[in-house]
């Protein structure tokens, strides 16, 4: 499909908006464009570049670079000092998706979106949702938290939901992939700020709400509301999806888009429900009754009950979309999900776990998990901070959950960002009711936790998981919680 300046000034009429236009000749009005990028170092030949007013930057005061680069065209919110023709449209965000869509060739129709929210659990649900599809002979691009997959490579990914333009370029790579579906996590900030116009979902999905991002959602209605948008704005016309009718607002998604969605859980009105659930440090089998199919019985080498329902919830979503052997053979194969209940075996007999668990009720989840597991011989040592800039009534309730399983808790820095690492930690410290230590000083806090471990400990990691910096003020440090931890199995 070729799309041309023209083009895209139309699509913006048609739309309702009447966008002023500056160019030099006419000319202008059929220059193609191959690319949309708001970056303007990614510009190349051929670009419309996206003049985008972030919170830290604004994109009309990169329009030099972009030109330099190969721009042919711009996209802003007032005239910039530029010969490249430009519609300049009340708020670039607002057309963004939709026009990269159209230059992209609408990709999200080509494919089976799957898209994924909720507080927590939406990492490793798009994981075992990915196997289930992939066992399906169906190959399937993955964007989230940890990689972005175009259906042939994988690379790590910057955040949760990109820019609505990279969106759209990630999906059409994945058509020109031959990929026929696409799993994709949609963060609540991504959702609102209108990174995912442009892409209609077949099954959209929602795991559960905690309180996380009130910083950002300053109540849980709005942070909800934030989250309703995947089934209200961003579903194509026959949609099926799944909710958890465990939490109180998945059952009240299920309630007002009743005949558009399954709801899965343990409680009494699931139509999707685990009947039968036993699990080891080996992995989980699993019963599963569900209205209008026949009961199903798997085996996930996931374990822990979190892990159940992140099962549960991808089986309900692929439920008449793919056979039952798919998903039994999707859901015994489903990779290690990084930095998620990632355990590490160390010589001497004493274990380590790494999650991404970074509320209160995640930590709870997973030290839980391991507590059931391990049983009560054995000592546990939680270690976890709390990111700066982020919802601050979660500290103190952070070390109230360490101190529900855990028989040692050591406090470490988190991304402190631009707050000061100690206060967060204290912060943490007047929750905590075992005995804690603090060292903001992450890779050193780890090697000394582990200097500590005897025969039979537990060593539990919490709240980066994957992520492989960590953020103080403007500074980036490489650093990963796993890789710390082979260095130091691999040096001892």
């Amino acid at each position: 499909m070729s799309v041309n300046f023209r083009d895209v000034l139309n699509f913006i009429r048609a739309k309702g908006e009447n966008p002023e236009i500056r160019v030099k000749s006419q000319d202008n009005f059929d220059v193609k464009i191959s690319e949309v990028i708001s970056d303007s170092r990614n510009v190349t030949a051929g670009t419309l570049f996206a003049c985008i007013k972030g919170e830290i930057s604004d994109g009309h005061k990169f329009v030099s670079m972009a030109e330099s680069n190969g721009a042919c065209a711009l996209l802003c919110e007032h005239e910039v000092d530029s010969s490249l023709p430009q519609i300049i449209v009340k708020r670039v965000r607002d057309h963004l998706g939709e026009i990269s869509s159209l230059v992209y060739d609408n990709p999200s129709a080509k494919l089976l979106m799957v898209g994924i929210t909720g507080t927590n659990g939406k990492t490793t649900t798009s994981y075992i949702t990915r196997s289930i599809l992939q066992a399906a002979g169906i190959r399937t691009g993955l964007l989230g938290t940890i990689i972005e997959s175009d259906g042939v490579t994988d690379k790590e990914a910057d955040r949760t939901t990109p820019e609505s333009c990279i969106v759209q370029r990630q999906l059409s790579h994945m058509v020109k992939n031959h990929c026929g579906a696409c799993v994709m996590e949609t963060s609540s900030h991504g959702l609102y700020l209108g990174r995912l116009k442009g892409a209609l979902y077949d099954v959209p999905v929602f795991t559960n709400l905690y309180p996380e991002h009130l910083d950002f959602h300053k109540d849980m209605e709005n942070y909800f509301a934030a989250k309703k948008l995947l089934f209200t704005d961003y579903t194509k016309e026959n949609f099926c999806g799944a909710v958890n009718y465990d939490d109180s607002y998945g059952r009240r998604l299920a309630e007002e888009f009743s005949g558009h969605v399954r709801g899965f859980g343990f409680t009494d009105g699931a139509s999707s429900r685990v009947i039968e659930a036993r699990t080891s440090i080996n992995g989980t089998d699993i019963v599963i009754d569900a209205e209008g199919f026949e009961r199903l019985s798997l085996h996930t080498p996931l374990v822990g009950d979190f892990n159940i329902m992140n099962t549960l919830c991808a089986v309900t979503a692929m439920r008449g979309r793919v056979d039952d052997d798919a998903i039994v053979q999707g859901v015994a194969n489903v990779p290690q999900v990084p930095g998620r209940l990632e355990r590490i075996d160390l010589p001497n007999g004493a274990c380590v776990f790494v999650d991404f668990a970074h509320t209160p009720s995640a930590l709870r989840s997973v030290l839980g998990v391991i507590r059931k597991l391990s049983g009560n011989d054995r000592r546990i040592i939680s270690m976890f901070g709390h990111g700066g800039g982020r919802y601050q009534k979660n500290r103190p309730e952070l070390g109230r959950a360490a101190s529900e399983f855990a028989d040692e808790v050591f406090i470490t820095s988190d991304n402190a960002r631009e707050e000061d690492p100690y206060e967060i930690a204290y912060s943490i410290a007047e929750g905590v009711r075992k005995p804690y230590r603090v060292n903001t000083d992450r890779p050193e806090a780890v090697n000394i936790a582990l200097d500590s471990l005897k025969p039979g400990d537990i060593l539990v990691i919490t709240g980066k998981g994957p992520e492989r910096f960590i953020t103080i003020k403007d500074n980036k440090i490489p650093f990963n919680d796993a890789e710390a931890v082979k260095a130091w199995r691999d040096s001892h």
